[in-house]
């Protein structure tokens, strides 16, 4: 049974690059085509499609590669969880190009050290992140998305939907909105008259 290397890659924000991850595992002996990405999405969030085929397309005996720990986790429980979904199904688990070995103590305190500092960078980017935008907002510069519809468009939508000739879903049609958007829009508009 031939070893297969399968790869995976992820950044947070649709800003940032994969290049980098890819040529890592390439590097690693990945093929292309056994590269699975997750773009603009959080290591914290486990709904991460590109990790579940991941996961799928691996085999017992096969090896799933991620260039650091921290693309493929940013919590010690999730790490671990994925650790032992691998460990379960014969599959091993590189980072970089060290192989984790679960039975080995000195390879699960490595790991186990890995994942607190993954955890650790993502709880400091988190309260960077909220002291930045409370900075922001005591200086105004944070309002805010921009409403989707003017006040203009509000006052129409709302005169429309009161002669009970329009159905919300019409509404949302007329003006090229979503149905939440013309609840919000409705609700907006009669806590305001």
């Amino acid at each position: 049974m031939t070893e297969t290397r399968i790869g995976y890659a992820r950044c947070s924000t649709d800003k940032q690059d994969l290049a980098a991850q890819r040529a890592a595992l390439l590097d690693l002996n990945v093929p292309e085509k056994r590269i699975y990405t997750d773009h603009g999405l959080t290591g914290t969030n486990r709904e991460r499609p590109g990790l579940a085929q991941a996961l799928a397309a691996v085999r017992e005996g096969d090896t799933f590669v991620v260039p650091k720990l921290d693309r493929l986790a940013r919590s010690v429980p999730d790490a671990r969880a994925i650790a032992d979904q691998l460990e379960k199904t014969g599959v091993k688990l590189a980072i970089g190009a060290n192989v984790h070995d679960p039975t080995d103590p000195m390879g699960k305190m490595f790991f186990n050290i890995l994942a607190t500092f993954a955890e650790f960078e993502a709880d400091l980017i988190r309260m960077r992140t909220r002291e930045g935008m409370a900075i922001a907002r005591a200086k105004g510069k944070l309002k805010g998305k921009n409403p989707k519809l003017s006040d203009k468009q509000h006052k129409e939508l709302r005169r429309m939907h009161d002669t009970g000739d329009y159905s919300i879903s019409d509404l949302a049609e007329l003006f090229a909105v979503s149905r939440p958007t013309v609840y919000r829009t409705l609700n907006r508009t009669a806590s305001a008259a």
